[in-house]
């Protein structure tokens, strides 16, 4: 994996986190939570919340070591993996929720500055606005940003960092006359106010987000494989426990009224309180600006390079770079300008809530695309360090519920705005693919396992789960599409099928390169019809042993293939005779029979299917209205019907009549009583001949046949239908039972 010899180490990702992390929530609202939900209130929140900030460090830490992290940080993960489109959706909600987070840190920083403004408005009468404070220092911060870029600002951060860490530390130095007088029972489990749980959740949240903040610098660190995993695990787990502490720190100090009521009541418990903790406060919120106002331009600076942004002029000046270290100048002044929009509006709470709902989602894709190359158990996907794929899946189904736990809304407001955003990317965009390969591996393993599932319990032999897995085999793929339209009606609902064209021949590199060819030339053209059938080639010396060996094909279902499909063209029999010559190959691997006489005409759907049935088409009779059944199941055959035709021997028309509409009523199969006749041959009167004046003009017909016709009448069986067009010949191994 290669290097940036010029880049920064480690140190910056864990202090960016970190100072993310440990920032204005912890002084302005975490005393306010230990003050509603008690002591292990907050705990449960610290630990809910760590549900999904522990497995997205994990898996962003993984990712991290298995590929080469660019430009972009937690965009370039995540487009990567799931393709430019749906990447550059998330990366252009991540950018806008990094840009506005400039916003809300810079608004928190002038509560440090609350005495001030209390003075000025009690002592000189002079209500200022916060906005006095924080529009110079968004000002200074542009203006480190833009001269010094993001060296100035990992020195800076180093800084303010400090200041933190001191002003925490004399926060738990300090004391109160209050801890002095009481004492706290850690085993004593004060759970209150916990139908406020989940409000309060909302606002505490966002302080355990900054795991991934140092990620933004990807671009330019030395080693990102390294200083990724290490900064975001570090900052994670060492801000969980600082948090912990901080809580019991709040419980032992104060009451929970003043906890309530006084959002910078953590002056009130640190030595020197009153001058260090809005200095801490000042620090950890330019901290957490000073990190996010170097992450997002990096962020936009890898959507404008990736051309997801509209406009090309507009992406060609965002991805831009100035100087040797190529600092995303022009993608930092476009996010100032609009973090100075969000600052001078100074009230972003509606906005603020979406922009935690976008973090969310970014989480849980993180989580996601890790579980995903997992399950996928993808050769390719070799990190260094590895995490457990169920914890990843965890913090995926987490980070989705507490969307809807914290706000309902806000979620549905948020995923709708990501759709609209996904499909006008997409629309600008639609050449481009890529989330087919990160979803392969999973699919793949899981049709693996169901395959291995169906195959232990046996369940596809049971009579009763009987459903078509048919294959069919033809050379003529190019010339007549009717085999494979059949195919794909029996499979688009209820059945499965496999088609397999047939290069007869040798297996050498000539026919190999052949069979790739025709494959993706039949895909092609299956691809104009939504099909459901599985498609491939099969080089053999000869047709019969091509069926020898699809016979033996395990079925794409897991289920075994219990079907052939044949077809020949009706014109001239072509092709029928090597059927006839390989029917005791399919016969001997207990398969039914389909073979079908097509003609050149296009088939009439609405005309429906006639089935005929005869005396010896006992075995035959379940197959062929389940077989009809599936089709009219296809949009094609929507208002077709099924006509049931039964020629019997004199005498028994109406016993005939009865059993059949008895037998339909219990298959539940939907053929109407007035679509069922039955019929004595007149003399001299042929069942061909009937078949032909009756349904001339049906959509397609159905004829049962036997192994012992077969063998006394061969091709004969097959002709004399010539008023027909499209006729289905069916041959059930064993009756088929409808239930």
């Amino acid at each position: 994996m290669s290097q940036n010899k010029s880049g920064f180490g480690t140190a910056p990702v864990f202090f960016t986190a970190i100072a993310t992390i440990l920032g204005a929530i912890l002084f302005l609202r975490f005393g306010w939570a230990v003050g509603n939900l008690g002591f292990w209130g907050v705990m449960l929140i610290i630990l809910v919340g760590h549900m999904v900030t522990i497995p997205t460090a994990l898996s962003l830490s993984e990712i991290a070591t298995n590929q080469k992290v660019e430009g972009g940080g937690e965009y370039f993960i995540i487009s990567r993996s799931f393709g430019l489109n749906i990447g550059g959706t998330i990366g252009l909600a991540l950018f806008f929720s990094q840009a506005i987070s400039v916003a809300f840190y810079v608004i928190a920083f002038t509560e440090a500055f609350a005495p001030f403004f209390t003075y000025m408005k009690d002592v000189q009468g002079i209500d200022l606005p916060r906005q006095v404070i924080s529009l110079p220092m968004m000002g200074l911060l542009a203006l480190l940003i833009l001269k010094k870029g993001a060296d100035l600002g990992v020195k800076a951060l180093y800084f303010v960092v400090a200041i933190l860490f001191v002003s925490l530390a004399m926060f738990f130095i300090g004391s109160t006359d209050f801890q002095g007088t009481q004492s706290f029972d850690i085993l004593k489990f004060d759970f209150t106010n916990m139908d406020q749980f989940f409000i309060v959740f909302a606002i505490i949240f966002p302080a355990f987000t900054g795991m991934t903040a140092g990620v933004g610098l990807s671009g330019d660190l030395k080693n990102p494989s390294k200083s990724i995993p290490l900064g975001s695990i570090a900052a994670t787990l060492i801000g969980m426990v600082i948090y912990f502490f901080i809580a019991w720190k709040f419980k032992v100090s104060a009451l929970s009224w003043d906890l309530q009521s006084d959002q910078l009541i953590m002056a009130k418990i640190a030595l020197g309180g009153a001058f260090i903790i809005p200095l801490g406060l000042a620090a950890s919120t330019i901290s957490s600006a000073l990190g996010s106002i170097m992450v997002a331009p990096r962020t936009l600076q890898a959507l404008a390079q990736d051309r997801t942004l509209p406009f090309n002029l507009f992406s060609n000046f965002l991805a831009k770079s100035k100087g040797e270290k190529k600092e995303p100048f022009n993608a930092s002044v476009f996010t100032i300008g609009i973090a100075f929009i969000f600052v001078a509006i100074g009230d972003v709470n509606a906005v603020g809530k979406i922009i935690s709902m976008f973090f969310m989602i970014t989480y849980g894709s993180l989580n996601l695309i890790s579980f995903l190359y997992h399950w996928g158990a993808d050769p390719s996907y070799r990190p260094s360090f590895k995490t457990f794929r169920w914890l990843s899946f965890l913090g995926f189904v987490m980070s989705f519920w507490l969307m809807f736990k914290m706000d309902f809304l806000y979620t549905i407001i948020s995923l709708i705005a990501m759709t609209i955003l996904y499909f006008l990317i997409q629309t600008s965009h639609k050449d481009r693919k890529g989330v087919e390969g990160i979803f392969q591996g999973a699919l793949y393993q899981l049709s693996m396992r169901l395959k291995l599932f169906v195959q232990r319990s046996k369940k596809a032999k049971s009579a009763n789960k009987w459903r078509p897995a048919v294959v069919c085999v033809s050379s003529e793929s190019f010339q007549r599409e009717k085999a494979f339209d059949l195919l794909n009606w029996f499979s688009y609902k209820y059945g499965y099928g496999t088609y397999i064209h047939l290069i007869e021949g040798f297996f050498n590199d000539e026919t190999r390169r052949d069979a790739e060819h025709t494959l993706q030339s039949l895909l092609r053209r299956a691809d104009q019809k939504k099909h459901n059938v599985y498609l491939d080639t099969l080089i053999s010396p000869s047709y019969t042993s091509a069926i020898a060996q699809i016979v033996q094909l395990p079925g794409i279902s897991g289920m075994e293939n219990n079907m052939v499909l044949f077809e020949f063209f009706k014109e001239k029999h072509k092709g029928l005779s090597r059927i006839i010559d390989n029917y005791a190959l399919v016969r001997a691997a207990m398969m039914d029979v389909c073979i079908l006489s097509s003609a050149n005409e296009e088939m009439k759907y609405r005309n429906g299917i006639h089935l005929w049935f005869q005396p010896q088409d006992f075995n035959n009779m379940n197959l062929m209205m389940m077989l009809s059944f599936i089709i009219l199941g296809h949009p094609k055959w929507k208002k077709a019907q099924i006509q049931v035709y039964y020629v019997s021997n004199a005498g028994d028309q109406e016993y005939i009549q009865q059993n059949l509409i008895h037998k339909v009523q219990e298959s539940r199969i939907p053929i109407s009583e007035k679509n069922i006749e039955t019929f004595t041959l007149e003399e001299g009167e042929s069942f061909k001949g009937l078949v032909n004046k009756k349904s001339s003009e049906a959509g397609m017909v159905v004829v049962g046949f036997t192994d012992q016709q077969l063998q006394e009448e061969k091709e004969a069986l097959f002709s004399g239908y010539d008023a027909l067009q499209d006729v289905l010949f069916v041959s059930s191994y064993g009756e088929v039972q409808i239930k």
